[in-house]
């Protein structure tokens, strides 16, 4: 008989054991940071055992490669024990180990010999296999529906015109709901490019040091004709079979210093009586803080609309220095009164513009009345020489409107600035971050509802305010459904702002900066699921690695973090979810006859750290302007997003999520993650992990719910009532807008702004894009 070899093999001993000597030193060398910062040390014990097994497998030990399988196994019970079975937190915790282990088994059998070696050599790639699928399992989402979507009798009800698409959100409703339906679930797997219009901006054009300009328009559809806005301001009417441009108007915006630079859309009003000129016209905002209007047929100015076509919005308002006042989102008409707020760069000091919302008589251009949320009477008329309120909370997104109740809905933001709050006045915190209703013909306040008390987050209400009718054991009664970027959904009587669904007051961390306070408890949607994610702790956070992920623990201790709410501290505080959102401006969607509720959302985190006022007059004297100033206050900050070295979130996938939600059960019928991360990953690896997302989604009568949004450069749709993807596209840019459709000519089109978003760093462009079935089929 001969006897077995007393060592490993001398080849797979050198490799294997220089892989784990390695790997220990690597876990090593990130594991003692996060033990000195109070983390787990069970990393630097994996760490320490790697570098002992890779020694002796150096020196040809059996021992070496039995301690290497042990580790690997010990590995996946601690990872096992930590995280549990998920495979977004379980495989970065392990695949490094695991390619060591098993190659260490390897090297162990063929020093064995024999059918037993045969055998585990066999076994060893199925095991990895198996590892690897842990990853696949992620692709389909968070698994069966929790309900069964049901369609109602008003589900084959054409609610809204087909043909037209004639306010931002569809109608002044905002459901983005379509009776369109010639594309089919059946069907639209078959759609192709109908056309191609590109406005000839150059997103790459530096306007600001820091920025861009953001491509994130919804067009309107009237009659034959399309209607939207370029980031410059610049409205262009396009053919609505062909998307040829028939005219544009350049309004020569003064966007030299703008930090942000974006138009969300525009607005269309026809007169109901005969008027001089302009009976059919288009209002927009511009990013100098002008309204605009021209006739819809010809472009050419209404010249009976405040200064020859113009009204100046920094009427009243006071100093305004470049880039930090104007207008994104279109103005709300609703009965001849066009309604707008605008645009106050976040942050930079107590004394900025005010975010006053007035109304104007859409023909004359005349201000009927406004209401300043800074004021203890909002309504209150200005004396000579008044401004409105310096740095009251601006209303910056679109806002929806109830003709019959004569309300029109918006959602305001913070007394400025964001993060300190110190300095606010009573008026100032009463009608910050809140869901207004005010009486359109004269902007009385009937009800308000503050979504978020002493807001310390940037979470102010800017998604649009959604209306539609709910089914209740009481009957149908007519509810605005409000997201908002704590991932929250409250549905309330539109009427009286009373909770439809319950609401509830949760105590929240008690830490305020020194000079600022906080609320002790925040309003949470009972009834509805929430989107606020997790209460975050060092074994939750994610990696692609161990190496990324202990970098990402380690950073977690050094911060502080009580949980949602989390106040903005000098040391670091983690935000989640960001101050994106949950929730962003693109709102939700309702399919308005099956009653459900389509959302994208984001799962990530941002750092808020405060800056004393002495080291940012010395950064600023060093020319260093890594931070926003909050010029009144205290502190400075500096926001963050909570990434890795490798740019990647610390929280763990799906970063952004798409999901239905029954209105008549509140329960989730389907959830998956939105995009992959094919634009972002390198050599274009598509996982479908989800992404960041902004902008919005669209749902028609058939049944299909389109939305591109995604950090990602394609446009998918999914079947409503399942959530089965039915239709991808790729295309040149990433789309951070909203999509809407309409008829045309006996042909369904659904379209698309594709511009990217220079902020969230998605691929840019200037591309208007129509999809369509072929032409010809049915």
């Amino acid at each position: 008989m001969t006897a077995a070899p007393s060592g490993l093999k001398p080849i797979g001993a050198r490799l294997v054991g220089g892989l784990s000597l390695i790997y220990g030193l690597l876990l090593l060398w990130w594991a003692v940071p996060l033990v000195l910062a109070a983390g787990s040390p069970g990393f630097l014990i994996i760490g320490a055992a790697s570098v002992v097994a890779g020694v002796l497998m150096l020196l040809r030990r059996v021992s070496g490669a039995m301690l290497a399988v042990v580790i690997f196994v010990a590995t996946m019970a601690w990872a096992a024990a930590q995280v549990g079975f998920s495979p977004y937190l379980l495989l970065p915790r392990i695949w490094p180990g695991a390619i060591v282990g098993l190659l260490a088994l390897l090297i162990w059998a063929r020093r064995e010999g024999g059918a037993s070696a045969r055998a585990v050599a066999a076994g060893a790639p199925l095991v990895a296999a198996s590892l690897a699928a842990l990853l696949l399992i992620a692709h389909h989402g968070s698994g069966p529906a929790l309900a069964e979507a049901q369609d109602g009798p008003g589900a084959a009800a054409a609610d809204g015109d087909a043909q037209e698409w004639t306010a931002w959100g569809h109608t002044l409703s905002g459901t983005r709901y379509s009776a369109a339906s010639q594309i089919t679930p059946a069907n639209v797997d078959k759609l192709e490019v109908a056309w191609t219009y590109r406005t000839g901006e150059d997103p790459m054009k530096p306007i600001h040091p820091y920025n861009r300009p953001v491509f994130e328009a919804t067009p309107l559809k009237v009659g034959n004709t399309l209607y939207l806005c370029t980031p410059r301001s610049a409205l262009i009417a396009l053919d609505a079979a062909s998307g040829k441009e028939l005219w544009r108007v350049d309004p020569k915006t003064d966007v030299k210093e703008a930090f942000v630079l974006a138009c969300r859309g525009v607005s269309y009003y026809e007169a109901p009586t005969p008027v001089a000129q302009c009976q059919k016209r288009i209002l927009w905002g511009t990013m100098d803080g002008r309204m605009l209007a021209v006739d819809a047929l010809s472009g050419k100015p209404c010249t009976d609309f405040g200064d020859k076509g113009t009204v100046a919005l920094t009427k009243d308002i006071g100093p305004i220095k470049p880039g930090t006042f104007g207008v994104t989102s279109p103005p709300t008409i609703v009965d001849g009164v066009a309604i707008t707020s605008s645009f106050v760069l976040d942050d930079q000091s107590v004394d900025v513009p005010s975010g006053v919302v007035r109304g104007y008589d859409a023909v004359t251009g005349r201000q009927l009345w406004a209401w300043d949320a800074g004021r203890d009477d909002p309504n209150a008329a200005l004396k000579p020489g008044e401004t409105y309120t310096r740095g009251s909370a601006n209303a910056w997104g679109v806002f929806s409107a109830d003709r019959a109740l004569g309300l029109v809905y918006l959602g305001t933001g913070i007394a400025s600035p964001d993060y300190f709050g110190g300095q606010r006045t009573a008026a100032g915190e009463r009608n910050s971050s809140a869901l207004v209703a005010l009486d359109f013909r004269t902007g009385k306040q009937r009800w308000i509802f503050q979504a978020i008390h002493h807001d310390l987050f940037d979470y102010d209400v800017n998604a649009q305010p959604v209306l539609t009718d709910l089914d209740t054991p009481k009957g149908k009664v007519p509810v605005v459904i409000q997201p908002t970027k704590s991932g929250q959904i409250f549905v309330l009587d539109r009427r009286t702002g009373k909770p439809v669904l319950p609401i509830a007051e949760r105590p929240v961390s008690t830490y305020a900066a020194p000079g600022d306070h906080v609320s002790p408890t925040q309003p949470v949607s009972t009834a509805m699921p929430s989107f606020a994610g997790p209460r975050w702790t060092e074994a939750t956070l994610w990696g692609v690695s161990p190496f990324d992920l202990m970098a990402c623990q380690t950073a977690f201790r050094k911060l502080r973090y009580d949980g949602p709410f989390t106040a903005p501290s000098p040391e670091g505080s983690l935000q989640s979810p960001s101050n994106t959102g949950g929730f962003e401006w693109g709102s939700v969607s309702v399919d308005e006859g099956r009653q459900i509720l389509l959302a994208n959302t984001n799962y990530f985190g941002t750092i808020v750290t405060l800056v004393p006022r002495a080291q940012v007059v010395k950064l600023e004297a060093a020319g260093k302007h890594q931070w926003t100033p909050q010029d009144g206050t205290p502190f400075g900050d500096q926001q963050r997003p909570f990434v890795s070295s490798l740019g990647f979130p610390c929280t763990p996938p799906p970063w952004g999520l798409m999901t239905a939600i029954s209105l008549r059960t509140k329960q989730i019928l389907w959830q998956k993650p939105l995009g992959t991360t094919r634009d972002k990953a390198p050599f274009g690896i598509a996982l479908p992990l989800g992404m960041p997302n902004v902008g919005g989604s669209l749902v028609t009568r058939s049944g299909l719910t389109f939305i591109g949004a995604a950090l990602e450069s394609g446009v998918r749709a999914f079947d409503t009532r399942t959530g089965k993807t039915l239709w991808t596209m790729r295309l040149p840019a990433s789309p951070q807008a909203t999509p809407m459709t309409y008829e045309q000519g006996g042909r369904q089109y659904v379209v698309l702004s594709v511009g990217g978003h220079a902020h969230m760093k998605s691929q840019l462009g200037d591309y208007v894009m129509a999809f369509a079935l072929p032409a010809g089929s049915k």
